[in-house]
């Protein structure tokens, strides 16, 4: 069975299949991931050319290359089932779900990939973006605690949420923040990483690294963004403090020496560190790219 690898997902910026000069553009950015959008950002007539383009970008992407992500469109849609084909045999690093209500949208693709004998390393990341997505929360975070279901991130679809629920969005997403500290518990419940929704007006970045600064301190990995403009405030956000790095590095070091090998519990520097501190440091260094 596949671990999932802890990755720097600070910054993870949509970029729309049909713009060829934004995909070109991407190798130059200093985004930890992209997602190569099928979705919201392609009108109907446009779905194959989409894919077509999409599923050429990831074949022809260098080793080494920065996470890659595609959305597809939804599995219940005309074109969902061909775009999950077609990015199986692309092979990006994960398949983004959107308009996912349960786990069984998640075990749906899971079971597609399997019975093509799809390498079990291209994981599945969900979008929560509507009120039933919501409501089971729990039940798809528990699927990040069995890899077989390849779930390895949530994202928060706030625009879609916003829509389908009509609550108000104001600057300081107020209305919103019970919502997204819900997801971030669930996420943490199910070892899986939480991204949070994009910040529509690119414009404004003293508000946008506001935004960006309250969602790392309710505990989000990184944020989605539409403009490469709001990258380095999310990065600066998003990246731990020196001190915490050193923290995380010296309880990684402990739990490496080979005489602690197998303990659960240590003592360092005066307190008591566990298994679970050691896979918060694991994450907090992926963030920081180390």
């Amino acid at each position: 069975m596949t671990s999932r690898p802890h990755r720097p997902r600070r910054s993870v910026l949509y970029v729309p299949a049909t713009n060829a000069k934004a995909l070109a553009k991407i190798a130059s950015l200093d985004c930890d991931a992209v997602i190569v959008d099928l979705e919201d950002a392609v009108l109907p007539d446009e779905k194959k050319a989409a894919r077509d383009a999409a599923m050429r970008f990831v074949a022809e992407r260098g080793a080494g290359a920065k996470e890659t992500v595609i959305r597809i469109n939804a599995l219940s849609s005309e074109w969902g089932r061909d775009d999950l084909k077609a990015a199986r045999e692309a092979r990006p690093d994960a398949i983004l779900l959107p308009k996912v209500d349960g786990p069984r949208d998640i075990l749906e693709a899971d079971r597609m990939l399997d019975r093509s004998e799809t390498d079990p390393s291209l994981w599945l990341w969900a979008m929560v973006e509507t009120p039933r997505a919501m409501l089971n929360l729990g039940a798809i975070a528990e699927l990040g605690r069995d890899n077989a279901a390849r779930l390895a991130c949530l994202v928060a679809g706030t625009n879609d949420l916003v829509k389908e629920t009509g609550v108000l969005s104001t600057p300081d997403r107020r209305y919103l923040t019970a919502w997204l500290m819900q997801m971030v518990l669930a996420a943490r419940a199910g070892s899986l990483d939480i991204l949070d929704g994009v910040s529509n007006d690119f414009r404004d970045l003293d508000a946008f690294g506001a935004e960006c600064g309250e969602a790392a301190n309710m505990g989000f990995d990184g944020k989605t963004l539409i403009h490469p403009a709001q990258i380095e405030a999310a990065n600066r956000a998003f990246s731990p403090g020196s001190e915490a790095i050193l923290e995380a590095e010296a309880i990684r070091v402990a739990f490496a020496a080979p005489a602690n090998r197998g303990k659960g519990v240590l003592s360092l520097d005066g307190r008591m560190v566990e298994r679970l501190h050691l896979e918060q440091a694991e994450r907090l260094l992926a963030r920081a790219g180390k």
